[in-house]
């Protein structure tokens, strides 16, 4: 069955630049997981492209961190524009689905660290106004806000302000890639729902990049959702759709069905489960969801209304 997608994450806005950072390919037609054409045979699509920086001084043409968010937000902008027939960017829960009931596509900026803009809050109100809805506080290092999954470390003073000024405008506080402390920290002082944008189940994949569920059940708490990731190393060993199905269920089963949203990552991993290759294997998804005998309402969310309720509460 083909359900309308609400895409949290993907890195489709980094890859259009290619090795050297520099040339933008076609969101219309290419060869990486994401594009309009392939897109365009599902009956909605709503896609949140991450622009990421992390500090790194070893990139190609000494690109810095302030270039390349630059070069990530202008590709997708530029994109945008060149297909908006097909597509349009989206700044509110409103926009999203009047374009789907016009029968284009949405796109949404959203923020993977904050190296960029020199992880400075100042600078959260400009980015808001371009149309940034999400941000993540980090990547995979520690920074001057918090920890990551693999260093560790809990959010700082700076953290904290970054997380209070992101709420005041109406940006939605991403969690995946930022350690368990920095969670935690986050949730004893959340002013709004939080998200996981591309993180999947603790219990079923013992990776530091799931959610626990206590802390699945956290996020169910604040109003928020967690993306299911497409990742085949979050997913398990020899994954495939059936394993995401498994990730899928155990939420299920801690209460979870509002709570429970899509968040591919895609093109921004190599291995995906086996059965899926794109965007234009979302319907594969569904049906193995529908097999294992989860309602056709509860899917229909997990495609679209339970981002969409987010987006609602705070994106209006």
């Amino acid at each position: 069955m083909n359900f309308p997608v609400f895409d949290l994450h993907c890195d489709t806005a980094c890859a259009l630049l290619g090795e050297d950072l520099r040339q933008a390919g076609s969101l219309r037609k290419n060869e990486y997981h994401i594009d309009l054409e392939r897109a365009s045979a599902l009956p909605g699509y709503a896609q949140c492209f991450a622009c990421f920086t992390t500090p790194r001084t070893n990139r190609p043409g000494g690109t810095t961190d302030t270039q390349l968010l630059e070069r990530e937000m202008v590709s997708v902008l530029r994109e945008v524009e060149k297909n908006k027939n097909l597509i349009s960017l989206a700044y509110t829960a409103k926009e999203i689905e009047e374009n789907r009931k016009n029968g284009k596509m949405s796109a949404i900026l959203t923020l993977e660290g904050a190296a960029g803009f020199g992880f400075d809050p100042a600078l959260l109100e400009d980015l808001y106004k371009v149309g940034f809805r999400i941000t993540s506080l980090g990547w995979n290092e520690k920074n001057v806000l918090c920890g990551s999954h693999k260093t560790g470390g809990g959010l700082t003073d700076k953290g904290r302000e970054y997380v209070f000024e992101a709420q005041r405008l109406g940006m939605l506080i991403d969690v995946s890639h930022i350690s368990d402390e920095a969670f935690w920290d986050i949730m004893d002082i959340t002013q709004a729902p939080v998200i996981a944008t591309h993180s999947n189940s603790r219990a079923v994949c013992n990776v530091s990049r799931n959610l626990t569920d206590d802390m699945f059940k956290a996020i169910c708490q604040t109003g928020g959702v967690a993306g299911l990731n497409l990742y085949a190393e979050f997913l398990g060993e020899n994954a495939t759709l059936d394993t995401v199905c498994d990730h899928v269920e155990h939420w299920l089963a801690l209460g979870g069905e509002k709570h429970i949203a899509l968040g591919g990552d895609l093109d921004g991993c190599d291995d995906l489960p086996a059965g899926f290759a794109g965007v234009q294997d979302y319907p594969k998804l569904a049906e193995a969801l529908l097999k294992r005998g989860i309602c056709e309402q509860i899917v229909q969310d997990i495609f679209w209304n339970n981002a969409m309720g987010v987006f609602e509460k705070c994106c209006m």
